[in-house]
């Protein structure tokens, strides 16, 4: 087993692939990290570690409070999932 195999398991950490031949498995995550780099991480200059975990922590907020997507009719994540939740069955 490959070290950085063997770490993660010692920590407890279980390691996500993609089956083989699909790329379509982690699509979601791809695209938000993208959108991450591009929205707040590049835009930055972090100067601990800290400062980092805070702004991921309102990115995060942000881009599920607050960022319209136009694919949920221009509504939030959260917003969207509200309105879904108090829909009539």
């Amino acid at each position: 087993m490959p070290a950085y195999r063997q770490r993660l398991h010692q920590s407890g950490v279980v390691q996500s692939m993609s089956r083989k031949g699909n790329c379509y498995d982690n699509a979601a995550m791809e695209s938000f990290f993208g959108t991450l780099k591009c929205e707040m991480f590049h835009l930055n200059k972090f100067d601990t570690t800290e400062a980092l975990k805070d702004a991921l922590h309102d990115y995060i907020r942000y881009y599920n409070v607050d960022r319209i997507k136009l694919g949920l009719g221009g509504l939030s994540p959260v917003a969207y999932r509200k309105q879904a939740a108090a829909a009539p069955a």
